[in-house]
């Protein structure tokens, strides 16, 4: 291992840095996705390919973190109505799947010679799906919304709610060698689970809204990690694993004010952590082995994925789906899944399967996520051939995992958000709202409203709030600056989103129509013309020539505004009502105006004539 303080220790990142560059665009360019990539980058880079890193177990150990920050995240989205609502293809669909899987792949363990209770975790760990393969490509074709898109979320979210104690379980299949199964051991357990849901319920909440008034955002990003990180180290200090101690966590908060803002944090730290993650599988993978078994490997990886096709064909089947749709989710869920990676290794540190057995279940797990993407594409060529095409968007909006769906954002929520936002709610809209203030946030709490911690000028938070499937989002922020900044950052990342913005003044309505925003009301026109129609009723005039007037003012405002923009700040100003000002001097003159020329003294008033035509 190179000496920190060396140049040479900077050799290996960057080799994984320039691999990850290469191989990763090459992978989702030809259609396999970035988690392909990122295995073949490991490979290159690794002890079996140009040998630039030479120590993959220690990139693991630290790699393994990915997959810590991706259960919490899970964890995060897990809100108990959202379960609730989806509890039917969660554990009708979900649960089938999981079981029936598992089930058909056990012979498959068992004839390889590998141990019951071996053969039971290597089922298990094929029988799982890859999360971020599949939402991936779901995402990318629209299809999240579909039938076929809903049974397949469904069913990921099963897998991924099972992982949690299936990771709390697995040792008990070692037996009491495993340390896990004594009477202490349980008891220490389950006072460190208890106590992490002591603090979660009780403590965060208030810990963030104190970092959160401090507004340092690098302190809540740090407080995020802290979260994560301290809560695995607990249960994994307990015999318990630190991704089911992360899991808890976000469980835990998965109601919090703070949501959105804690995945924003942590996504950066779990996208590079998750890449690491693969690039370590790949490195640690043996090409000599896996070319010895190249045989049995084939033939075992299509037997997975053809046992997982044909299984998930037949559930989508006697669930409803069309032909076109089973085929395609069947396709879709055939690979092994992320945790593949976590479980074969977890069950040879227990000696529930061997070290080289593990190589070789890790190699078909990889091959299967290379063989899924494929297999998905010709599932497509096969449905349009055959003109079988997905229909449209599900009974029920689909939220993807690690994002919220919702038809309106809300961004701001002060004196202009909160009335506004009543007519989105009165019209019994889902409506997601983010601010800064955490006072506010409390008030609104009180009377019943949801309002979630966020800084609504970050594209990672606005990500996880949902602007990318938000129907329309709002602006309604206090901030001329800020509002600008978020209307740019939604304009480019989120076109198909209607926008609609509360201008802070008249040049910045100029501002909002220059970048042509759906929408926008500068928050003072409205009420100052209505506070005028009011004047006018009393003065004495009647409420309809008062109505004529205020609307005749509104539209030459508009008309004025209109003529700002192409003309500048003086355009327009013939719409402007007003009354002829003859200037007065504020003190009288000590001598009579006297002309110069004969004509000045005409103008100036020098004979009775001239003082007549005098304009006034």
């Amino acid at each position: 291992m190179p000496d920190a303080h060396s140049p040479a220790f900077l050799a290996p990142i960057l080799s994984l840095i320039a691999a990850a560059m290469v191989f990763v665009p090459l992978a989702k360019r030809i259609g396999l996705g970035a988690i392909v990539g990122y295995l073949l980058a490991g490979i290159a880079v690794g002890p079996s390919g140009l040998r630039l890193v030479t120590d993959p177990a220690m990139t693991l150990a630290i790699a393994e973190l990915g997959v810590v920050m991706l259960l919490f995240v899970i964890g995060l989205e897990l809100k108990p109505a959202r379960l609730v609502a989806m509890r039917h293809a969660i554990l009708g669909f979900g649960g089938a799947q999981v079981l029936l899987c598992s089930a058909a792949l056990l012979p498959l363990a068992l004839l390889t010679g590998t141990s019951l209770a071996g053969s039971v975790v290597v089922a298990f760990a094929l029988a799982l799906s890859a999360t971020s393969i599949a939402l991936r490509i779901l995402e990318d074709r629209g299809d999240l919304r579909t039938p076929y898109g809903e049974k397949g979320f469904a069913v990921l979210l099963m897998q991924d709610i099972a992982v949690a104690p299936a990771l709390a379980l697995v040792p008990l299949l070692a037996g009491p060698t495993a340390g896990t199964a004594t009477p202490l051991a349980a008891l220490i357990a389950a006072g460190a689970l208890f106590g992490l849901v002591v603090a979660g319920r009780w403590l965060l909440n208030p810990l963030f809204r104190i970092l959160a008034r401090t507004g340092a955002r690098e302190l809540m990003t740090a407080a995020a990690l802290l979260v994560v990180l301290g809560a695995a180290l607990l249960l994994q200090t307990a015999g318990l694993s630190m991704a089911l101690g992360a899991f808890v966590a976000g469980l835990l908060l998965a109601e919090s004010d703070f949501r959105h803002q804690l995945e924003a944090d942590i996504e950066p730290f779990r996208g590079l952590l998750l890449g690491l993650f693969f690039m370590s599988v790949g490195m640690t993978l043996q090409l000599g082995v896996v070319l010895d078994s190249l045989g049995p490997l084939t033939g075992f990886l299509v037997a997975v994925l053809g046992l997982k096709a044909v299984i998930v064909f037949a559930i989508a089947r006697a669930r409803r789906l069309a032909v076109g749709e089973a085929v395609r989710l069947a396709a879709l869920l055939s690979p092994a899944g992320e945790f593949a990676f976590v479980f074969i290794p977890l069950a040879a540190d227990l000696r529930l399967i061997g070290r080289q057995e593990a190589v070789l279940w890790t190699a078909l797990s990889a091959l299967t996520m290379i063989g899924g993407p494929l297999l998905f594409r010709l599932a497509e060529v096969w449905c349009a051939r055959r003109k079988l095409r997905v229909r449209g968007e599900a009974a029920y909006d689909i939220e993807g995992l690690g994002r919220t769906r919702s038809e309106v954002l809300v961004i701001g929520f002060g004196r202009f958000g909160q009335l506004s936002t009543q007519l989105l709610l009165a019209a019994d809209l889902d409506v997601t709202v983010i601010e800064r203030d955490v006072d506010m946030i409390r008030n609104a709490a009180r009377f019943g409203f949801k309002v979630y911690y966020g800084d609504g000028t970050r594209i990672d938070v606005l990500r996880a709030a949902g602007a990318g499937r938000a129907r329309l989002i709002a602006v309604c922020v206090d901030d001329r600056e800020a509002a600008t900044r978020i209307v740019d950052l939604v304009s480019r990342e989120f076109p198909e989103a209607a926008l609609h913005v509360r201008a802070y003044d008249r040049n910045h309505a100029l501002e909002l129509m220059d970048r042509n925003v759906a929408y926008y009301v500068r928050e003072t026109a409205p009420a100052a013309i209505a506070f005028g129609r009011a004047a006018l009723r009393a003065a004495g005039f009647d409420a309809e020539t008062a109505e004529a007037i205020a609307e005749d003012v509104r539209r030459r405002d508009e008309a004025r505004l209109a003529a700002q923009r192409g003309e500048g700040p003086m355009g327009g100003a013939h719409y402007l009502y007003g009354r002829g000002v003859r200037p007065e001097p504020l003190l009288p003159p000590k001598a009579e105006p006297k002309g110069l020329t004969e004509e000045t003294e005409r103008l100036v008033g020098g004979d009775g004539a001239a003082g007549e035509a005098r304009p006034s």
